[in-house]
């Protein structure tokens, strides 16, 4: 006897729909799991067995095949173990199969027959809605996350006697969370509520620095990447913190997949929550490259990539491993990571804005006031080369910090607070969004591709002139042209100019030239 169930696996942020195939036929009873499951699949056999014996159900005393199509794709977790169960059941009599057609069953079985979440429901309902599935029977724990793809309807359970019991049509046999919705109750991303910009620290809180707290609004309004550069205790890390309270909140689609990296990541209750916050990561400088660009076995999402659509701050700069802070290179411009293995090719997004933070020098105390650089000759050279020029030539801005005066301790300063600063940032965003709103992807000025910088823009020929000599003047390379330009638009629409002029532009370039040295 034959019978084939419906489940998928995830690659990268992908649904992959995966038919799992039974096959009951005469012989010594055993079971046989084929299509290049990997060790927590084939395991799920003995889980299987287990819940069925557990739940009262018979195992048949044949020889059990059971594949997993298509048969030449790695299949990975135990997402299969529900389907696979349901199949067996199917095959041999015990339940019916009308319902099981074109339901996708996700789910890992516990030995007594309980259902728990599994990762990556979001992305496969997302990607199975496309295939033209149209409903899932999933732990009742990742419903919630199920349910936020429209047009979906969705099935909760949470043992396998319920799932049995709602394949066979049993009125009043599953309780009342094992409900379906299309939409459920929870509120959309573009509709949720701002966070509660007291979480973090405030800009009105970090002693002077007007400069910098200038520079990481022009940052926030336009998504560009920011190094600061300063000796310890300045506030480079706090200013650094200030930024998720200054960004506008997450537009519809960026919050979808935001939320979809959470799920693939196992973080349901985050992944469902009514309200998605943009992220925070700032990973220690002892960490591997698969825990920043993600990797292992399964291949899972790193650090630039659970900093999509927010900010990714990589404190003390020159400390993290030079082959680390290359792998930004693609990142920085596409926008995106891709980790090939022997056996599979993964692509996640990874468009973070990138704020980072480091000493003058290894002792920290190069031009200070007061204290003196203990740094041997050559020393301070070779460690502003642990950043690699092309890494450099990606952050959009320099912003190099002093040591307060001591009359600006104790007290807050003349600059803007961070809820002030994020109402304008807001409006400078919801401009840009009309500006860009014929590109695909695009949301600020940092992501503009070039055509669009020079077409919608709108710069002054007295500021483009200004720009050129520059360039000639500091031998900057195109990319600095091109994101020099873009980071005075960003102050113009934080001004709220129309055009892009000269004094922009100027301002613009302060980021990039300190002191007749250029950034890169």
């Amino acid at each position: 006897m034959l019978a084939t169930v419906s489940s998928a696996a995830v690659h990268g942020l992908d649904g992959l729909h995966v038919a799992v195939e039974i096959d009951l036929q005469r012989g010594l009873r055993s079971f046989h799991l084929v299509g290049l499951p990997s060790l927590a699949v084939r395991e799920s056999r003995e889980r299987v067995v287990a819940a069925l014996a557990n739940c009262d159900f018979e195992l048949p005393e044949k020889r059990l095949t059971v594949n997993l199509a298509p048969a030449d794709v790695p299949k990975d977790g135990a997402a299969f173990d529900l389907a696979i169960a349901l199949g067996v059941l199917a095959a041999s009599g015990q339940c019916r199969t009308a319902r099981l057609e074109g339901t996708c069953v996700l789910g890992e079985l516990a030995l007594d027959g309980t259902v728990r979440p599994v990762r990556g429901v979001l992305p496969i309902a997302t990607g199975l809605r496309r295939l033209g599935l149209r409903r899932l029977l999933v732990p009742e724990q990742n419903a919630a996350e199920a349910r936020l793809v429209p047009d979906i309807e969705v099935v909760g359970c949470a043992h396998l006697s319920e799932a049995v019991a709602w394949a066979d049509g049993r009125e009043g046999s599953a309780p009342a969370r094992s409900r379906s919705a299309a939409f459920d109750s929870i509120p959309r991303a573009d509709i949720a509520p701002q966070a509660d910009m007291s979480q973090g620290p405030d800009l009105s809180q970090v002693y002077g620095q007007e400069a910098a707290k200038r520079a990481v609004a022009i940052a926030a309004a336009g998504g560009h990447h920011l190094l600061f550069v300063g000796p310890p205790g300045v506030g480079k890390s706090m200013l650094a913190r200030c930024m998720p309270a200054l960004l506008p909140p997450l537009v519809d689609a960026e919050a979808i997949e935001v939320r979809q990296i959470l799920s693939v990541c196992g973080r349901h209750d985050q992944a469902a929550a009514p309200q998605v916050e943009r992220p925070f990561r700032a990973p220690h400088h002892t960490i591997s490259v698969a825990g920043l660009a993600g990797g292992g076995r399964p291949v899972t999402p790193g650090e630039i990539t659970l900093a999509h659509r927010g900010v990714l701050f990589l404190d003390e700069l020159p400390e993290f491993p030079r082959h680390l802070l290359d792998l930004l290179r693609q990142p920085l411009e596409d926008g995106s990571i891709s980790i090939a293995r022997a056996n599979q090719n993964v692509c996640y997004p990874a468009r973070f804005q990138l704020v980072a933070a480091m000493n003058p020098c290894k002792c920290g105390w190069l031009g200070h006031p007061r204290r003196v650089c203990k740094c041997p000759p050559g020393d301070v050279d070779r460690y502003r080369a642990r950043i690699s020029g092309p890494i450099l030539d990606r952050i959009d801005m320099r912003v190099e910090l002093s040591v307060p005066p001591a009359e600006c301790l104790g007290r807050a300063g003349s600059a803007e607070s961070t809820r002030e600063l994020h109402a304008r940032i807001r409006v400078a965003r919801e401009q840009q969004a009309m500006r860009y709103a014929e590109a695909s992807d695009v949301y600020c000025n940092a992501q503009a591709g070039p055509s669009a910088r020079r077409t919608l823009m709108r710069a002054q020929d007295v500021a483009l002139q200004l720009l050129a000599r520059a360039v000639a003047r500091y031998d900057l390379s195109v990319r600095v042209y091109e994101k020099t330009l873009a980071v005075a638009r960003s102050i113009a629409d934080l001004d709220g100019a129309a055009d892009v002029d000269a004094q922009h532009v100027a301002e613009a370039l302060q980021y990039r030239v300190q002191d007749g040295r250029s950034l890169s």
